[in-house]
Parts: C-alpha cells; sequence; structure tokens
C-alpha cells in the first residue's frame, strides 16, 4: 500500500474559510476570547466608521507574545482540540483567530509585545491567492498599522484590513449604514455573551470591554439581583470525570418591574424566543434560547432560563463548535434535564397562572366570571352583577329577558383565536381599552348601591370594589366619583 501527501491547496483553503458562517458578533466574540485567555482586564475594540477604509481592532492589556510564539498563533490550526487546556481557556480548535478574521476581512494583522519587545506578522489573502503558498508577511515598520501606539508594555492588537464590507473603492453610505448596524447588534452581543466577565466576581477580577471607547454594560438575562426573580436550586450533574451545574431562574412578572427593564430583559427576540438554557462555558455564553427539544416555548414558561456551567474539558461530549455557537447536550445531562423539565418551567407558569387565580378570587364583583369543566375554560359574561341586576330591575320582564339573550350572545362571541395570536405576542402588548367617565361613574355608583346592601360597612363596599375591574384600575377616580356622590345626597338631604 503506497501513502500520498496531498496537502490542501493554500488559495483555495484560505478563501473557503471565509464562508464558515461567522457574523460579525461571533467574529469579535472569537478575539475578546483570545484576549480573556491572556490574561487581559481591558480590551478595546476600534472601528472607523467615518472614514475610508473600513477597519477594526481589537487592543488588549493581556500577556503578549514573543515573535515565536505569534507565528505559531498565526498558523491555522495551531492547537488540538484535544490537548488539555487551562480552565481560563477559551479557544478550542486553535483557528478561532482565523477564521474568525477571514470571515471578515482579507488582511489580519496581529501587533504583540512582551518583555518589552514587539513582534509583527500579517496575512494577506490576496498575496496567499497569486502565491498559492503558506506565506505569512512580517513587517519592519509598524507605522502603518493603525492603533499601534495605544499599545502599551504588554498586550496585543488585532487589526483587520480590506472588510468584506468595504468594496475596496470605497464604502458607500449604505455600506457604512449596515456596517454600524452590525456593529450595534455585536455590542448587544457581546454584552449577553461576556457579561459574568464585564461584571467580575469571586475567582476571577472584572473584564473592561469599550466599543470605540464607550464601555460596554453586562446584560444578566437572568435578572439576578432583581428582587422578584426567583432562583432555583443549583443541581449537579456527572458527566464523565467532571461536573456540569444546573440552576433555573424565574424572571419577575412585567407587573413588578418597570416597562424599561422589561423590554430590556425581553432582548431583540422577545421572551418566548429568549427562554430556556443558558449554556456557558468557563462563563462564556456559548449558546440560548433552546429547550434542547425537551419542552416547548411557550407564552406560559417564557420567564423561565436555565443556567447552564460546563468545563472546557467537556467541549467533545458538548461537541462545541468552531464558532462556539452551538452545543449539543451529552446523554447523561439530557437525560437528568428530561426528568427535571417539567419543574423547571412550573414556576414561570405559576407566575400567571397564580396570579390570575388570585384576581379572580379577589375580585368578587366580576364582570367576566371563569368557569372550569373538566379540561375546558369557560369565560362568561357575569349576568350577577351589580350593573346588571340594578338594570334588570327597572325593565320590564320582556325586556329583561331579551337583555340575557345578548349577555349570553356577547360571552359566547369572545374573539379567542385573536386574543391567542395577540398575547402569543406578549401579554404586555395586550391592554384593555379605557373606559369613559361615564361608563366609570355609572358602574361605581350601580356597584356601590348593591354593595351597601349586603356589606357591613361603607369601608367593607370599597375594599370589595378596590380588587374588582374596573374599578382597580381607576381607583382614585372612582373614589372621587363616590364621594362627589355622596357630597349631593348630603346636600338634598
Amino acid at each position: 500500500m503506497r501513502t500520498l501527501e496531498l496537502p490542501p491547496r493554500p488559495s483555495s483553503l484560505i478563501e473557503s474559510m471565509s464562508d464558515i458562517g461567522y457574523s460579525l458578533s461571533m467574529a469579535l466574540a472569537d478575539l475578546v476570547d483570545n484576549s480573556i485567555t491572556a490574561g487581559a482586564t481591558a480590551i478595546h475594540i476600534f472601528a472607523t466608521v467615518g472614514e475610508s477604509p473600513l477597519r477594526v481592532g481589537v487592543l488588549d492589556d493581556g500577556a503578549g507574545m514573543g515573535e515565536a510564539e505569534l507565528l505559531e498563533a498565526m498558523r491555522l490550526g495551531s492547537r488540538s482540540p484535544l490537548e488539555e487546556r487551562a480552565r481560563s481557556d477559551l479557544g478550542r480548535f486553535g483557528l478561532g483567530l482565523k477564521t474568525a478574521s477571514f470571515s471578515q476581512c482579507r488582511a489580519l494583522t496581529v501587533v504583540t509585545r512582551a518583555g518589552g519587545v514587539t513582534a509583527c506578522a500579517r496575512w494577506d489573502r490576496d498575496r496567499v491567492a497569486v502565491s498559492d503558498g503558506w506565506l505569512v508577511e512580517v513587517p519592519d515598520d509598524l507605522e502603518s498599522v493603525p492603533w499601534t501606539e495605544r499599545l502599551g508594555d504588554t498586550g496585543t492588537l488585532v487589526v483587520w484590513e480590506k472588510l468584506h464590507a468595504d468594496s475596496g473603492n470605497g464604502a458607500s453610505d449604505r455600506d457604512v449604514a449596515d456596517f454600524v448596524r452590525q456593529l450595534d447588534e455585536a455590542r448587544s452581543h457581546l454584552e449577553l455573551v461576556f457579561h459574568r466577565f464585564l461584571e467580575g466576581g469571586p475567582g476571577h477580577p472584572r473584564t473592561r470591554i469599550s466599543l470605540n471607547n464607550r464601555p460596554l454594560e453586562p446584560f444578566d438575562p437572568f435578572h439576578s439581583n432583581h428582587p422578584a426573580t426567583i432562583a432555583g436550586p443549583a443541581e449537579r450533574i456527572r458527566v464523565e470525570h467532571e461536573h456540569v451545574f444546573v440552576q433555573p431562574f424565574t424572571l419577575p412578572h412585567h407587573g413588578k418591574v418597570t416597562p424599561k427593564e422589561w423590554e430590556h430583559h425581553a432582548g431583540p427576540e422577545g421572551y418566548v424566543k429568549n427562554q430556556g438554557f443558558y449554556v456557558y462555558r468557563e462563563k462564556r455564553l456559548i449558546i440560548h434560547g433552546t429547550w434542547f427539544g425537551l419542552a416547548r416555548q411557550t407564552e406560559l414558561t417564557k420567564l423561565a432560563r436555565v443556567r447552564i456551567d460546563m468545563p472546557n474539558s467537556l467541549d467533545a461530549a458538548w461537541k462545541i463548535d468552531i464558532k462556539k455557537a452551538s452545543a449539543q447536550l451529552p446523554p447523561a445531562v439530557r437525560d437528568r434535564l428530561r426528568r427535571i423539565i417539567e419543574p423547571l418551567g412550573a414556576a414561570s407558569k405559576r407566575t400567571y397562572t397564580t396570579r390570575g387565580r388570585r384576581l379572580i378570587e379577589e375580585n368578587r364583583i366580576p364582570v367576566w366570571t371563569r368557569v372550569q369543566n373538566k379540561n375546558q375554560i369557560l369565560y362568561r359574561i357575569n349576568d350577577e352583577h351589580p350593573m346588571i341586576v340594578g338594570l334588570l330591575s327597572r325593565l320590564p320582564v320582556e325586556a329583561c329577558g331579551d337583555l340575557l339573550r345578548i349577555i349570553e350572545v356577547a360571552g359566547t362571541s369572545l374573539p379567542l383565536d385573536a386574543l391567542f395570536a395577540d398575547l402569543g405576542g406578549g401579554t404586555d402588548s395586550v391592554v384593555s381599552s379605557a373606559t369613559s367617565e361615564e361608563a366609570l361613574r355609572y358602574a361605581a355608583l350601580a356597584t356601590f348601591d348593591h354593595l351597601m346592601k349586603t356589606a357591613k360597612s361603607r369601608d367593607d363596599a370599597l375594599t370589595i370594589m378596590q380588587v374588582a375591574e374596573p374599578f382597580r384600575s381607576n381607583w382614585q377616580r372612582t373614589v372621587q366619583m363616590l364621594d362627589a356622590a355622596n357630597s349631593e345626597e348630603q346636600e338634598d338631604d
């Protein structure tokens, strides 16, 4: 049997590497990974948006590299994913720097400094294409490399030039606008993916990251510090010779946060899409917003989010991809989560169902009544409401029958399909229509008069009304109307 060496053609392979599927957000996250692995405490991302050509730079104050280490880092596949790594190492394949960069640009320059010595190396895909060889440039003059003057005593600067967003003839206004949009998305992405580094904590200092001199703010998807957030017990699952930690969180109901907080923690895709597991690899978010097929994303479970922490030694078991943007549950973790998935979403469901039941039970004079018959739930207009009872007492017998039939038809005509579709878009987006002054006054007087016939006192009647709609949402106006009516009665007397 013969063996033949068939090395890949550099000109073809280096072009193929630009189509792995990185977004600008993912590519920048890969570079931030390298900076954090190098022990950086400050990472600065620069992007030229008001001038041509477009460029991007990532500068850190990490350990830096000597020339030999730099050239090895520039090699494609510089490390095997099977090698044992330090716990703080966020890399895996030895490809991240190159694949992330080539996905966004044709020229990659790295300037690094360690021990007072500066080294530089550059990949130019155009040069590789012409020579069809793995020829890396080692520039002597660094003055032409942007942001080099910002490099400290130790650290590394990565520069992207010849960006795909720039045609080379000068980016158009449309290109620049799209590039700015991608940078905005990248900011939000990095604030989520690295939120635990931006926050800092026991055992790891806070990492400062900025984009064009504007600091990134950590986005905690679990709203951990809010008093209404419910943090469940942490579980430990053994996988091979390591442990995976799982902890469920239930976010606060929208009635317990400000509108700004509610919108912020919904994320761009909303609560329904962002519920589910959040998988972290050494505190770096890998994937989120999925139940891995173990449950459905529903409106009632949209507040449930589950943090999963895994070590980098389990990369193979979790099948972490090159972009560090996808993962698969190991069988041991899947089996365990399958058994506990039901209670994971139960707290989120209770936030809505318990709240709904409590309001129905407290509302002793509801306009609508909820009737449960086995597995079916019906909503009907309450024909015993004081307004209706009072009106029936003043109508002829024939008219009373007609009114009750109208009420029945109205109750059975509730647009359930439309309500379900609207609520699917977000419970906070469906609101009640405002009650007019005349309607509210009529309802308040009729209800109060009816309650005064059975309640022990005026205060008891007011207590019952205060938890009933439409008075609860208009309580100040309701009290003013009742006080005004009481004053009128005393004047008449």
